[in-house]
């Protein structure tokens, strides 16, 4: 497989970074593939037959993850896995749980360890991430520490500085937006008469004290507002609903039932096979709604969610960041048949917004990096952490840098751009007609292509023993970007040729043979214009089966 360009750039920034520094953090948020951008780290360390690396995590699933995604970027690492159930070292690259790796006798046994990544780096501040650490360096002082996360500012205020003192690079959300990867967020403020007294809420260590917020925001008539406000502008899309107490999740949930739409409420202290069924009952579409407390802020995508609706504040930008994200992957049209997601409505009835600004405004002010030379870094005053010249916020202790005056606008008028991404594509993307209305790039083993009909684009790909399927509909950035990362799944990094001399090369009489006749006489064609004009005669009628059957039974979330 190969990274995308702006993975590439994470990854070379990173390397340069613990080269620099023997350590460093990378930040990017949900969608971003972080698993694949570490794996490339290490594979590339991993590149001296004497090094060793561990990665380390704290759920099993993320272990076998990193695990799985490790093994299609690095296939010819041997790999291990140290947790509750196996415990080798075999591997040169070994993937730990931190709960076991962190036991006294462990950590004993444990070898020399030339490289040390931390996925869901925020956690190095808790002591069994320290004690792992801490042993790391004292067997091999010369060992790299390597975090990524997406969400560095913890909830308890502890930095990370002790970990890391420079940050190699940060992906932002508004880049993931513009290029595709995620859905825009159109977010609306709405005011239900509780903005003056939520500003009075006591804060606690960690965040607002939540049982004055239930005090604030559980009363009939701002529950019967929510649900008003939901009808009018999010009706009909599969929900979350961020709570502050499971008294009010509870009333809220009762109160959308009382209007006959359904709804469940999902909280901590549920038996973890009650949790399942309910959240069924909300994939499946028997319940439009989901009511949760501080449950489903991290950890849970369920991609057909289209709205979210936010009835707390939050002390940490990262809290709201998280709650938002939960409806802003894009959709597998293969995993759910006939969902249209092209945006995700927030529903912003307290004050995170107001307080943390809204996301576009944080994507548009902040400059989008250099693309060639060294990247240019700054000091934050607060921490003297080494950040990236371009981040508006210091991601280690949340010192704001003067950006200059922000940009007003609402959510609902951000407008996706495709950024670059068919020049920076790693293939290159030929208009097959020169209407603008299908566009495709090939490879060795892979094609893939975006078609617009009946005022929707779809994006479909195939190859050499893979049939035509569908990859995305919707958004024309969204299905580019599906159509690309498609083939980056497919190609090697030798197939990633569109500079290549002989793709402007006249077509070959043979690749004119299997032209349709009306276009042979373009004496302008080239190679490789012609080898995707074969690639769409020879699926065309495939391509066309997959689109006229999503387009049969779409339903739009949007």
């Amino acid at each position: 497989m190969i990274l995308r360009p702006r993975q590439k750039e994470l990854v070379e920034r990173s390397l340069e970074a613990l080269h620099r520094h023997g350590n460093t953090l990378a930040v990017a948020p949900t969608g971003s593939g972080k698993t694949i951008m570490l794996s490339a780290v290490t594979g590339s360390l991993l590149a001296d037959p004497s090094t060793r690396a561990c990665i380390l995590a704290h759920r099993d699933e993320l272990t076998a993850q990193n695990q799985e995604k490790f093994g299609r970027v690095n296939p010819n690492v041997p790999t291990s896995v140290f947790n509750a159930t196996a415990k080798s070292w075999a591997g040169r690259a070994t993937f730990a749980m931190v709960q076991t790796l962190s036991r006294e006798r462990h950590l004993k046994e444990m070898p020399d360890i030339d490289l040390l990544v931390v996925d869901e780096a925020h956690h190095v501040a808790a002591d069994s991430y320290r004690r792992v650490i801490d042993r790391v360096r004292d067997k091999n002082p010369a060992a790299r520490i390597y975090g990524v996360t997406a969400t560095p500012q913890r909830g308890d205020g502890k930095g990370l500085r002790e970990v890391f003192d420079n940050v190699a690079d940060q992906i932002t959300l508004g880049e993931l937006v513009r290029s595709g990867h995620l859905v825009r967020p159109r977010t609306f403020v709405i005011d239900v008469g509780a903005q003056d007294a939520l500003k009075r809420v006591r804060r606690t260590a960690s965040d607002f004290d939540m049982r004055e917020v239930e005090a604030v925001m559980n009363r009939k008539p701002i529950n019967d507002a929510v649900v008003h406000h939901w009808r009018e502008k999010a009706e009909g899309r599969q929900t979350i609903v961020f709570c502050s107490t499971v008294a009010h999740a509870q009333a809220v949930c009762n109160t959308f039932e009382a209007n006959g739409i359904g709804a469940v409420l999902i909280h901590g202290d549920l038996h973890s096979d009650e949790r399942k069924a309910r959240l069924a009952e909300y994939e499946s579409g028997l319940a439009r709604v989901v009511v949760n407390v501080a449950v489903l802020t991290e950890g849970y995508d369920y991609t057909p969610t289209s709205c979210v609706a936010l009835l707390r504040p939050s002390s940490y930008k990262s809290t709201m960041i998280q709650m938002v994200g939960r409806g802003l992957r894009t959709v597998d049209p293969n995993e759910h048949p006939g969902v249209v997601k092209e945006d995700c409505i927030v529903l912003d009835f307290g004050t995170a917004t107001l307080m943390h600004g809204t996301l576009e405004q944080e994507a548009t002010v902040d400059p989008r990096p250099k693309r060639e030379g060294d990247t240019p870094t700054k000091r934050c005053p607060e921490c003297f952490v080494d950040l990236p010249a371009r981040v508006a916020e210091c991601p280690l202790c949340g010192f704001a840098f003067d950006t200059g005056p922000e940009t007003d606008g609402d959510l609902a008028d951000f407008v996706m751009t495709e950024i670059d991404l068919l020049s920076r594509s790693n293939f290159r993307w030929v208009d097959l007609f020169g209407h603008d209305d299908a566009l495709m790039a090939s490879g060795f083993s892979g094609w893939g292509g975006v078609f617009f009909q009946d005022g929707r684009w779809y994006a479909a790909g195939g190859g050499k023993q893979l049939r035509p399927r569908l990859l995305a509909m919707g958004e024309r950035v969204v299905c580019l970007a599906a159509a690309d990362d498609w083939l980056n799944d497919h190609e090697t990094a030798e197939a990633a040729f569109k500079s290549c001399r002989w793709l402007s090369e006249p077509a070959t009489a043979r690749q004119l043979q299997y032209i349709p006749e009306h276009l042979r006489g373009d004496f302008g064609m080239s190679r490789y214009l012609a080898s995707c004009l074969m690639a769409f005669e020879f699926n065309k009628q495939a391509i066309r089966r997959v689109v006229a059957e999503a387009a049969s039974h779409d339903l739009v979330a949007a």
